[in-house]
Parts: C-alpha cells; structure tokens; sequence
C-alpha cells in the first residue's frame, strides 16, 4: 500500500537508477538483496512492497521496478535509522493500525481459500445463472418530439415511406437523434414502462403509433430482437468470486462479533467532523 512508501515520488526518483548486479543462484525470499548498517534487507521485503504498490506500476519495466524497489527500502531504512528520540503518539497509532490491518488481511485470505473450492463456484454459478430464463434483448430506434400532434404527423408521413433515420435526425429533441433515433440493444425493465410495452408489442420493421413518457411523445421502431444468452460460468468467474469472498468474510465476522464482548460508544454525541481532526492525533 502506498503508505508503506515515503511517497510516490521518492519512488519514481529511485527508479531512475540502474539496478544493482544480482547473483543469479536461485533466491529465496530470504536472499539478502542490501545491507544497511547492521539491517538486512531481502527480496522477501521487496516483494511485500510490490504487492502492495497500484496496478499502474504493472506497466513499469522489472528491471526498473526492481531498482526502484530496492531503492526505496534502503532509503527508508537510512531515515529510520536517523529517527532520534520517543516515537511519536501519531506514529504509534499508525503503527497499530497497520499491524491490525495486515494481521487481519491475513486471516481474511485464509477464510478466503478455505471457502474458495470448484464445488462452491459451481454452485453459486447455477444458483445465479444456470437456472435463470432466457431474456429477450429489443435493437430499436426512436424519434423524440413534444407534442401528440407532432408524432403523429411523423407517424403518417413515415407510412408514406418517409426515411426514419433522417427524419430522426431532423426532428427528434433526444440525445439519440443525431445517430438516427438508434438506441442500440436493450433488454427488459431498460427503459421506462410505457416504453418497453411498446416496444415488446412490435413486430420487427413495424412502426409504433405514439408513446407518451415523462420525457415527450416517441414513435419507436423495433429493428431486430434477439434471445440474451446466459452468460458462462468463464464470463461471470470474477464477479462470482468476489460475490463469495465477500460472503465467506461477512459470515466469519459475524461469527467473531457473537462470540466476543463488543461495546461501542454511542456516537449519536459525537460531531462527525471530529474524524477530521488530526490535530488530535498528538494529543
């Protein structure tokens, strides 16, 4: 996590300079990669800050990673060594906080892969999908106009053959009318209920007579329909995952909190603005 750095900038700084000359023999998370002063500092450090670092730092180059990994530890602990004196009451409160936070991301991993089988998937797959009806998804195009008047002009002079797509494009007040009226794909509950009992009404290539919404009088048509396929268990596995992941943490801290003594304070008589003051923090 970026709080485990001195900043970003210190970062990039240090990944500006050449990386180091590695031994080749097959390291171990124990391969001591720097030593400063008495301190050791292994690749096993180093990858616990690259794990932590933001996804855009997957776009950097290893080699240039690697330096400025390595870098930036041996600054930290060059400023830490320099650190003179009682820690600060801040300091020893973020010190607790992040030794609370990665002691319980641990213990939520674990929780995690004991829940996390093929068969638990499976079953959260065809609880969510397998089961579920084939909906109808609607390729339509719509000319938006004020008036009852206006739309049914539209309508007649459509019936004489008149081009929708540019009579859209004159006449509809809708973000669509430039494109034509075209609404792309949709399915049901989409768009508002006047509208898609229309639509659902129509047969391919037919024109609507007028809709009125909350938005103006519409005369729809109902270009090509198809049937939306269920998704595949590959399509939907992350979202399924993170679905169970969370469920596995909920359930096991619900555990924990009945079976441990819990007292809050009430904080109805705190102002909510206090979690803005840090000041506070040295008090």
């Amino acid at each position: 996590m970026l709080r485990h750095m001195l900043s970003n900038a210190a970062l990039i700084a240090g990944l500006a300079i050449s990386a180091p000359a590695i031994a080749q023999d097959t390291p171990t998370a124990d391969t001591v990669m720097a030593t400063v002063g008495d301190t050791e500092i292994t690749l096993g450090h180093m990858l616990s800050l690259r794990a932590g670092l933001p996804q855009q730092y997957d776009q950097v180059p290893p080699e240039t990673l690697f330096t400025g990994v390595l870098n930036q530890l041996v600054q930290q602990e060059l400023l830490m060594q320099a650190h003179d004196g009682e820690m600060s009451t801040a300091a020893a409160r973020r010190l607790e906080n992040e030794r609370r936070a990665v002691l319980a991301a641990d213990v939520a991993e674990e929780v995690v892969n004991a829940e996390m089988t093929d068969e638990r998937l499976q079953e959260a797959y065809e609880t969510q999908y397998a089961d579920a009806d084939a909906g109808t998804e609607y390729k339509a195009a719509h000319i938006l106009v004020e008036t009852e008047e206006d739309a049914l002009k539209l309508v007649e002079e459509l019936e004489n053959g008149g081009n929708f797509t540019a009579l859209a494009q004159e006449h509809s007040t809708g973000p669509s009318g430039p494109s034509g009226g075209d609404l792309g794909w949709f399915g049901d509950g989409v768009m508002v209920p006047e509208f898609s009992e229309a639509v659902t009404t129509l047969e391919v290539g037919a024109i609507s007579a007028p809709v009125q919404t909350q938005f103006g009088w519409h005369v729809i048509k109902l270009n090509e329909t198809r049937v939306k396929e269920r998704p595949s268990l590959d399509e939907v596995r992350q979202d399924l995952l993170a679905e169970l992941r969370q469920a596995a943490i909920d359930a096991y801290i619900a555990d924990l909190r009945s079976a441990t003594t819990v007292d809050q304070a009430d904080t109805s008589a705190f102002d909510p603005a206090l979690i803005n003051q840090t000041d506070l923090l040295e008090n």
